[in-house]
């Protein structure tokens, strides 16, 4: 088994994280305080805590994009990837990078959208038909 990641980073607002980590991502709810939830974010831990979420901005340049830098995200496997993209877009989600496919044809190649969570946080998801090419250059 591979290990898996933690996360924690702060929201605004816990009542809207669970709204939109739960309802919106479909994330299951782990244990809470009156300060912060954890969830299960596709398998790994993510721990939101009450405080003043991380200054971003648009420095990353990947492919065509400028991406918001720091971001977080998770990497699907394709079939995944397209029905959170759907699920997203019936949610009424405004995305910063709609979903896209990035690197055509070459070595990577994958599909990704760019959203924010509603205390501002950047967040990326990736598909891959192949997670072989996850690290393909």
């Amino acid at each position: 088994m591979k290990s898996l990641f933690h996360l924690a980073i702060h929201v605004t607002d816990l009542d809207e994280a669970r709204a939109f980590y739960g309802d919106v991502l479909g994330c299951e709810e782990g244990r809470s305080t009156d300060t912060w939830v954890d969830f299960d974010f596709f398998g790994h831990q993510l721990s939101l805590h009450l405080g003043e979420p991380f200054k971003t901005t648009r420095t990353g340049k990947v492919g065509d994009h400028m991406v918001m830098m720091p971001h977080m995200g998770i990497v699907l496997p394709l079939d995944a990837w397209l029905a959170l993209a759907d699920r997203l877009a019936e949610k009424g989600i405004s995305f910063d990078i709609p979903p896209v496919i990035r690197f055509e044809g070459e070595p990577g190649e994958q599909r990704t959208m760019f959203f924010f969570d509603p205390s501002g946080n950047p967040i990326e998801i990736k598909g891959f038909a192949d997670f072989d090419g996850l690290f393909a250059s």
